[in-house]
């Protein structure tokens, strides 16, 4: 296996970003933060890449960020993260990002997998949230995420407890799309990016696009928002009629 942080893998319109730091839990230092942030906005930028898949080497998919290394620095977390924001960079992915969780994801590694538009989780994967635990806040979207998929009784137990959610119960919690086998979590998660990547990227990106920012308001409004695009989309096209 390579040695490098991120491994970048492109093929069939399917770019997998594989977060490959094994012996320290996949955690995030400075290093695979910066890139991991770059190659998000480059594989969104590419006219090739129509899905991204985000995995993890070993037995964890991402531990949150390198606490050994922040204590090294002497400075403040806040000091060490906020010139580097990966929860806005995940923000303005506009390409399906498909999180394939092939192990533990915690903290901040919860918080990208609540990022991203799908998630398959292997049968060993769990969740935990501790940031009550260590004394710090979430950054990149958990707090604001996870009660809109739960509810705001479940996201406060889940987090102010620190307890673990198996990747059975995220499926019922409802951020967990589907369960596989461990074996399985890759070809699952593939299949899955490769018929997305069989559409014109266009037209998925803004069908992500328009669920999100139509999440993001009220119904009423939503569906006003969803109108003025269908309509300014829709104008352009020209559907060829064909005889049964």
């Amino acid at each position: 296996m390579d040695d490098k942080p991120l491994l970048i893998e492109i093929a069939d319109g399917v770019a997998i970003l594989r977060l490959n730091r094994p012996a320290a839990l996949n955690s995030l230092n400075r290093t695979l933060r910066a890139m991991l942030i770059e190659a998000l906005a480059e594989m969104d930028a590419r006219n090739d890449v129509s899905a991204i898949i985000l995995t993890g080497t070993g037995r964890a998919f991402c531990a949150g960020l390198d606490v050994k290394e922040l204590g090294a620095s002497g400075s403040t977390v806040a000091e060490n993260i906020d010139n580097d924001d990966l929860g806005s960079a995940l923000s303005r992915v506009k390409t399906p990002l498909i999180a394939a969780i092939n192990g533990l994801a915690v903290t901040g590694g919860f918080e990208i997998t609540l990022a991203c538009d799908i998630v398959l989780a292997a049968e060993s994967a769990w969740f935990q949230d501790t940031h009550a635990k260590i004394g710090l806040l979430p950054g990149w979207g958990l707090s604001q995420r996870l009660p809109r998929v739960v509810g705001p009784y479940r996201a406060k137990e889940i987090s102010l407890s620190a307890r673990k959610v198996t990747a059975e119960e995220a499926t019922h919690l409802g951020f967990v799309n589907s369960v596989v086998p461990d074996i399985q979590l890759m070809p699952e998660a593939l299949g899955l990016a490769r018929s997305i990547a069989q559409w014109p990227g266009e037209h998925t990106r803004r069908i992500k696009t328009l669920i999100d920012d139509g999440y993001a308001i009220t119904l009423a409004d939503a569906l006003k928002f969803e109108a003025r695009e269908a309509h300014a989309l829709n104008v352009q096209v020209q559907i060829e009629a064909k005889n049964s």
